[in-house]
């Protein structure tokens, strides 16, 4: 994101710990200067409660990060969107299978009946990305794209 988008401020939102030892602000910090991006900060934080306020950010992304996290991962959702501008695009990719997320198809309908737009859940496993086996064999079956404008 920060690579190709030079003109923004990329802050990423990293949890470190015990669970995440090999995972550290030092190592989040040497691979952005690795890709030559310096428009970037890191910070640790937690999903489940930002600590920005409301309409904080122009975009949101997030690559495989609450289905690590266990309890309502929708509200899990709504909490990080709730930090989106009006206007701001998300694009959240994750394990969105049933049984950690309940049904998405509805959840979907519930951002476009709070008026988000262009809400789409993509299938990641389709070959675009990953094939259904590949997902399979890295345990990624369910993997999808979640997008749209709040």
């Amino acid at each position: 994101v920060a690579k190709r988008n030079p003109q923004a401020q990329v802050i990423g939102i990293v949890r470190w710990g015990s669970e995440y030892a090999s995972f550290s602000k030092a190592l989040c910090e040497r691979n952005a200067k690795a890709e030559g991006v310096t428009n970037t900060t890191f910070r640790q934080g937690d999903a489940t409660h930002l600590d920005f306020p409301d309409e904080t950010f122009d975009a949101v992304v997030s690559n495989y990060v609450y289905h690590n996290i266990p309890g309502d991962r929708q509200q899990y959702l709504l909490e990080t969107l709730r930090t989106l501008k009006k206007g701001g695009t998300f694009a959240i990719h994750d394990i969105f299978s049933k049984s950690k997320y309940g049904d998405m198809q509805a959840f979907v309908r519930k951002l476009r009946d709070m008026g988000y737009q262009r809400v789409e859940l993509i299938d990641t496993t389709n070959g675009r990305f990953m094939t259904r086996i590949e997902a399979g064999w890295m345990a990624l079956s369910g993997s999808a794209l979640l997008t749209g404008i709040k």
